[in-house]
């Protein structure tokens, strides 16, 4: 048996000029964008890596692919020290998945042109710790988000734009009963009420947000939890005072003050903000839409939803998402608690009995 030869891949097979590695970047960086097209990445995801990689290129002063993980260490561990996690998180994630696409399908011919192994500096030693599911939002009980609104509804009687201030005030009960997302909210339009469909009524969201920056995914949400009467209230008393035309294409149903234009989604988080230090003390600088939609979400289930129920209802692709967004009060773990060693007992005296 003779020994088989193998030829090393970190072995130099050929150099390369200047303007040869600036021109392959550059159709590498293409490629890799039509790629996550092609995956069916939302452009705005799409856009979000390729910002981040042109950041860490920018720093690096040269082509990606010579990045070593002591590269990785000084630009994740000193460059962004004082980056918010979220900065830090998105430029390891972006750097991995372009790795990824270089190892998949460029390996050999980054090799042939170059002498190098292309391999990810990203690895487990210097991988910034933490997601974007790390902060727990405890959202409020239900007796202090009635306190909330009740509060917020008694100050439209007396405020000095009565129209827009009802107009948020009713986009916020909204997320509240339905879990809405805001961008989700702001994006419906007139025509987006289905009064007709099913016995409350349902709203058509047209951007509801995909898995994995797949891009806008639609839903059907019933208006159940009270929301098909903050909308009639709406519909009736406020719009018209926001916008003259619902018969128009594309009649947004929560209208800026001016007229024709939908309203902005920092909009409705500063009212948001400003009622809550009015009327919720205890979630001062700390309520917002997504707080409600964890509220949402843990209402529902306390009142007895279905999980997947509530899974359908927030958009999630998948349940263990929507378990996330339930919080359960201790004092609901304790009546559950009681309640099952109640139903052992009576259980048990059937068997004796």
């Amino acid at each position: 048996m003779s020994l088989v030869v193998v030829r090393d891949l970190r072995d130099v097979r050929g150099p390369a000029d200047p303007e040869m590695l600036a021109a392959l970047e550059t159709d590498l960086f293409a490629e890799f964008v039509l790629a996550r097209s092609a995956a069916g990445l939302s452009d705005d995801t799409i856009r979000g890596d390729v910002i981040n990689l042109e950041q860490v290129r920018d720093w690096f002063g040269r082509p990606l692919w010579e990045m070593e993980p002591q590269d990785a260490d000084m630009y994740l561990g000193r460059v962004l020290r004082n980056a918010a996690q979220g900065t830090r998180l998105a430029r390891a994630g972006a750097l991995t998945t372009y790795f990824a696409f270089l190892e998949l399908r460029h390996k050999v011919e980054l090799h042939r042109v170059t002498g190098r192994v292309v391999e990810c500096p990203v690895d487990e030693m210097n991988r910034p710790r933490g997601g974007k599911d790390a902060r727990l939002r405890i959202p409020p009980t239900g007796e202090q988000m009635e306190a909330f609104f009740a509060g917020w509804r008694g100050e439209l009687a007396e405020c000095r734009k009565f129209a827009p201030s009802a107009r948020n005030f009713a986009a916020a009960r909204v997320m509240a009963a339905v879990g809405l997302r805001v961008n989700e909210v702001r994006h419906l339009d007139w025509d987006d009420v289905k009064w007709h469909l099913g016995r409350f009524g349902k709203l058509h969201v047209r951007m509801g947000k995909g898995a994995r920056g797949s891009g806008p995914r639609e839903r059907l949400v019933p208006l159940i939890n009270g929301a098909d009467r903050v909308l009639r209230w709406f519909a009736e008393d406020v719009w018209g005072l926001l916008d003259e035309d619902h018969l128009r294409p594309g009649a947004p149903l929560f209208p800026s003050e001016r007229r024709a234009t939908r309203v902005t989604s920092d909009c409705l988080r500063q009212a948001l903000k400003r009622a809550a230090e009015d009327h919720l003390a205890d979630y001062r600088g700390k309520l917002t839409p997504h707080v409600l939609r964890h509220y949402c979400a843990s209402e529902l289930y306390r009142g007895g939803m279905d999980l997947l129920a509530v899974q359908e209802l927030l958009g999630h692709s998948w349940v263990a998402t929507t378990m996330r967004y339930v919080h359960v009060h201790r004092a609901e773990i304790e009546r559950a608690w009681l309640e099952g060693h109640r139903r052992a007992e009576s259980r048990w005296e059937g068997l004796l009995g």
